[in-house]
């Protein structure tokens, strides 16, 4: 369960959304589809979210979202080269115009020196830009690095959204 606030979030989401006339998509690793769980139980969802992608494994993310090969193997599948592709991949088979991608290790194990548990990578896109990217690291067990996770996805997202608005 969220809190009260991601729920409000995902409301002032959607007006923002609705305002511009755009559609979501997300593209999910960790987190597991928990992002668009997340935007389809506020009501007037199905006017703003086109699709979601859950891609947990490589093959996943290569069939589905065309990551290719070279970049899962030169980057690793939790790297914002890759939470990148998969933002590319989201917004090249779908028909909204903006997406989000998450990929991390949310625990307890598979973590490494260079990529230890609670690492999340995030990637934000307009459809026509090139996407923005951010990692950030969560404490806590595998659900709260999830949870802050989806909490993070969207709020990047209102941020970058609203930021739009105001130019």
């Amino acid at each position: 369960m969220l809190p009260d606030q991601t729920i409000d979030q995902a409301r002032t989401l959607l007006s923002a959304l609705e305002t511009r006339g755009e559609t979501l998509a997300t593209a999910e690793s960790c987190t597991g589809g928990w992002v668009a769980e997340v935007v389809t139980a506020t009501a007037g969802s199905s006017g703003w979210f086109d699709c979601g992608f859950i891609t947990y494994s490589n093959e996943a993310k290569q069939s589905l979202l065309g990551v290719s090969d070279q970049v899962l193997h030169r980057s690793g599948a939790v790297s914002e080269a890759t939470v990148a592709a998969m933002v590319g991949g989201a917004l090249a088979r779908c028909q909204a115009n903006v997406a989000l991608a998450t990929s991390g290790i949310a625990g307890p194990g598979g973590g490494s020196e260079s990529k230890p548990v609670g690492m999340v990578c995030f990637a934000w896109g307009l459809r026509g830009a090139a996407p923005d990217t951010e990692t950030r690291h969560f404490a806590g067990d595998r659900e709260a690095v999830r949870r802050q996770a989806v909490i993070h996805a969207l709020q990047g997202l209102l941020a970058r959204h609203d930021g739009d608005a105001s130019s």
